[in-house]
């Protein structure tokens, strides 16, 4: 196969989905190790589903006294917007007030409990975005906000499900637990000629699904398929600018929760900046294992990344190697405190992310010294690692996906 399982990529055991999203009532698609799932009970939701499963997969390696590394990849709360009906309830009218006060008012409670490192300026609203005041569909928008705190609510408290099974299984002080998302909010907006047209219009047992952000239907119930859209992103983005798929600090901010009571002791929020790529060694580095350099006959790529136990641990760690980010044309280069950001081919921006980490001020062109060797820092990376031009591969991609460029 040219793109294997997860279980045929090593992994023990697998259960869950091979798209990044499905519909959370109605799955059209799942695996349970390489054998597709062909029915789900009619109370199946995803986030409780792959909770359970996790658990069951634990119990089994604790029943064989082996040690276990779990990934639970919640989709919760991608697209579309689907929740149980007494967790939408929970927070039914709490976002009457508009996306305006709500990212400000957002802003002033982490300012003043010292969640940032410095108190940053808030980004202005998106200027693709309206005002509250003009928004003619008050209700609706707001409960497409609700919804999406309700899957977050269902991911919290599966998660909390998962903690009480540690617990129970006496696994809880000496398992390693890191917990963080994958990108910022999500700006997509879902037509149901877009992204949704992608997938059935119809749940497991012949119910029709309404596809779309369909102005006045509320979301939530497996009859629907929604989005939250741009203006609730700039909300869950507060203070940040822009969304996923972009690389400017909305896109790719993300706090790491981290946990191990036989492994070092809690400790303050850290603001070392940290890359994904530094979660494996820091998972050898625990564990005591080694780094494969072949599995099966195959050579597997060098090890990236830098371990972050010591931070965790109460050092004062600094990361020694730039970090890099490319996403669909979007790039940039962190290194200590400066970062150089762009939007697919516009021009470089280079911004002081210490002391403006909402990228408000930008310093290109004041020290072009640092950009130079920033930008050829980024550039040799790319080389190394094969970056394609975007402008160039994305008309066929379109092609592959039978879609069309935003110009026709």
């Amino acid at each position: 196969m040219e793109h294997p399982t997860p279980h045929q990529r090593g992994f023990d055991r697998f259960y869950g989905i091979m798209d990044g999203a499905t519909h959370f009532f109605s799955p059209h698609y799942m695996l349970e190790d390489d054998n597709r799932i062909e029915t789900v009970p009619d109370d199946f939701y995803f986030t409780d589903a792959i909770t359970d499963k996790a658990i069951g997969m634990i119990e089994g390696a604790v029943e064989d006294e082996k040690p276990f590394f779990l990934y639970l990849a919640h989709t919760a709360p991608h697209w579309p917007l689907h929740a149980h009906p007494e967790d939408i309830a929970r927070y039914d009218g709490i976002y009457s007030k508009g996306w305006d006060h709500i990212r400000t008012a957002r802003h002033e409670t982490m300012n003043s409990s010292g969640v940032f490192q410095r108190s940053w300026n808030i980004s202005p609203r998106d200027n693709s975005v309206h005002g509250w005041a003009q928004e003619e569909n008050k209700d609706w928008e707001a409960s497409k906000m609700a919804t999406y705190a309700a899957m977050v609510d269902r991911m919290d408290q599966s998660i909390g499900t998962l903690i009480a099974a540690l617990k129970r299984l006496g696994q809880f002080d000496n398992t390693l637990i890191m917990f963080l998302s994958d990108n910022g909010g999500c700006a997509e907006f879902m037509a149901e000629d877009g992204w949704a047209k992608f997938y059935p219009d119809q749940t497991h047992d012949g119910k029709q699904i309404t596809m779309g952000n369909v102005t006045g239907l509320r979301p939530g119930d497996a009859q629907t398929f929604q989005s939250y859209d741009k203006p609730w992103a700039n909300v869950s983005n507060v203070p940040f600018r822009l969304y996923k798929h972009y690389v400017h600090e909305g896109g790719i901010s993300t706090p790491l929760v981290v946990h191990w009571p036989e492994g070092f002791a809690p400790r303050s929020a850290a603001h070392a900046p940290c890359h994904v790529v530094d979660i494996l060694p820091t998972i050898l580095e625990a564990t005591g294992a080694a780094y494969q350099a072949e599995v099966g006959g195959h050579e597997i790529q060098p090890l990236q990344g830098e371990s972050l136990l010591r931070l965790f641990q109460g050092a004062d760690w600094q990361r020694e190697q730039p970090i890099f980010w490319e996403h669909e044309g979007n790039a940039a280069i962190r290194l200590g405190q400066f970062k150089l950001v762009r939007l697919n081919d516009r021009p470089w921006e280079l911004y002081d992310i210490e002391a403006d980490r909402t990228e408000l001020t930008n310093l290109a062109g004041r020290n072009p010294k640092l950009e130079t060797d920033l930008i050829r820092q980024y550039q040799t990376w790319a080389d190394r690692v094969g970056v394609l031009d975007w402008n160039e591969a994305l008309p066929k991609l379109l092609q592959a996906w039978n879609l069309q460029t935003p110009d026709g």
